[in-house]
């Protein structure tokens, strides 16, 4: 039996959190002079008294949620929150909802997909918005994957449970430490990559816009030419940070409450992701400069962007990668897929779930050599149970299946193969721009029709959810008592 009062409850604390992010764009709007203010007050206003009744209706003395309400919420909270947000794009941009709910939940779940241009010269607060959008969605998938996904079991995230995944009453104190923790890394980590715009040469509005995109791995602009608009030396600020938000937040924590930042080197997903970019990197780079005479530095330059914003899912962009020939094109279609570290704001499959497949397979082939030998796969000095093991293999061969879908129904739609394979991969790995000449690197996806652009956001909401949480509620099983 679903709890439906406990779950109304925490529907209206979230609104009520949306609703205080919305007073900053109106305030921003109102003392600008720029467009915004009366559309920013109408949506407070709706958000406000949704959530003021939700809480309302919601509030009990028996607050007990169970690990089904938990699949529920983790849902809802999402698909909810994104009609809300929309609000202001409807209001302001005067979109249809479909292109404002597109636009939202891209936003949210920090993909980065885009229907809007006219960045250059849009509101500053519908701008400032779209970024804060994906600021909010990547501390809240990093507190999902640390508290929620763990204990849920999905997709081998239980390889990372962790006191801060039991919300018992035992642990709730610590849980609640662990995420004020993580939320005051994210916080500090924001206010460094401001810095490190306004030193490299953009404004104070430019500098906390893509701060906020950047580390939170979503890459909204507030620019069409994205970050070819701005300095080499922002690039390198880009570079460094969303490299940063690719990286598991929790283990920020630990290293910083120890004084040992080498702790992070320790780590078996963070080496990992390290030498995948770093040796991706290398090949691009080479293959720029001799391929296309690129000058070393630029070459360097221009390819670990690019590498680093395809891999953690950022989505910004800096040159059409598409143009540089087939090798990249081949490896930025495998990147775009592998993600970053469990724990950060990246989406896509994960790291660690290629290194226990790598492990897998070095255990089946010792087997073959041994079919005697007794063998304890192990990641990260732990051992992986078979629990983790079938859980992972569900969500790969999900993932997959998740991706073949959506591609399947943008094919129907009449969308051709690039744009349907690419839109799906981007879609359901969180990356952003797609590939092709409508939802390149230099695209969006306004052009689409809407049907498409409601698959896309079911794929952007199942592939930030780990593809598993969403599933479960098309089980009968799920909803029988």
């Amino acid at each position: 039996m679903v709890n439906i009062r406990p779950i109304l409850f925490v529907i209206g604390l979230v609104l009520s959190k949306l609703a205080l992010f919305m007073y900053v764009p109106t305030l921003v709007a109102f003392f600008s002079g720029s467009a915004g203010f009366i559309e920013f007050g109408q949506s407070l206003l709706i958000t406000h008294g949704v959530a003021f009744l939700c809480l309302t209706v919601g509030r009990t003395t028996d607050f007990r949620l169970s690990v089904r309400d938990m699949f529920l919420i983790t849902s809802l909270v999402w698909t909810i929150a994104s009609v809300f947000a929309a609000l202001p794009f409807v209001f302001i941009n005067h979109i249809s909802f479909t292109d404002a709910y597109f636009e939202t939940m891209s936003g949210i779940t920090t993909t980065g997909s885009t229907v809007l241009s006219g960045l250059d010269s849009m509101a500053p607060s519908i701008l400032l918005w779209r970024s804060t959008l994906q600021w909010l969605g990547g501390i809240g998938f990093i507190v999902m994957a640390v508290a929620v996904l763990p204990m849920l079991n999905v997709g081998g995230m239980k390889l990372f449970n962790t006191e801060s995944s039991d919300w018992s009453d035992k642990s709730s104190p610590r849980a609640k430490t662990v995420a004020k923790n993580i939320v005051m890394v994210y916080v500090a980590l924001t206010m460094l990559c401001i810095l490190g715009y306004l030193i490299t040469g953009m404004g104070w509005f430019d500098a906390i816009n893509h701060a906020f995109t950047t580390l939170s791995t979503g890459g909204y602009s507030t620019s069409d030419g994205s970050m070819n608009h701005f300095s080499n030396g922002s690039h390198w600020v880009a570079t460094l940070f969303m490299f940063l938000g690719g990286l598991p937040f929790l283990l920020f924590v630990s290293a910083l409450k120890k004084k040992r930042i080498d702790m992070l080197l320790q780590d078996a997903q963070v080496r990992g992701f390290f030498w995948l970019f770093l040796s991706s990197s290398l090949i691009i780079s080479a293959w720029l400069v001799i391929r296309d005479g690129y000058s070393v530095l630029d070459a360097f330059r221009v390819a670990m962007f690019n590498i680093v914003s395809v891999v953690t899912t950022t989505g910004f962009g800096l040159e059409d990668f598409t143009a540089w020939g087939a090798l990249p094109t081949t490896l930025f279609a495998f990147l775009m897929m592998a993600g970053a570290c469990s724990g950060s704001t990246a989406g896509g499959i994960k790291i660690f779930r290629f290194q226990i497949a790598i492990t897998l397979l070095n255990k089946q082939m010792m087997k073959l050599v041994h079919p005697s030998g007794v063998f304890v796969q192990r990641y990260n000095h732990r051992p992986v149970s078979d629990d983790i093991i079938r859980s992972l293999v569900a969500f790969a061969l999900m993932f997959l299946i998740t991706i073949i879908a959506v591609a399947g129904c943008l094919s129907a739609l009449g969308l051709d193969p690039i744009t349907s394979i690419s839109g799906a991969i981007t879609a359901v790995a969180n990356v952003g721009p797609g590939m092709g000449s409508v939802i390149g690197p230099t695209g969006n996806f306004a052009p689409l029709p809407d049907t498409a652009k409601w698959v896309l956001s079911l794929g952007m909401l199942m592939g930030r959810l780990e593809i598993l949480t969403i599933l479960v509620l098309v089980f009968p099983a799920f909803w029988r008592r």
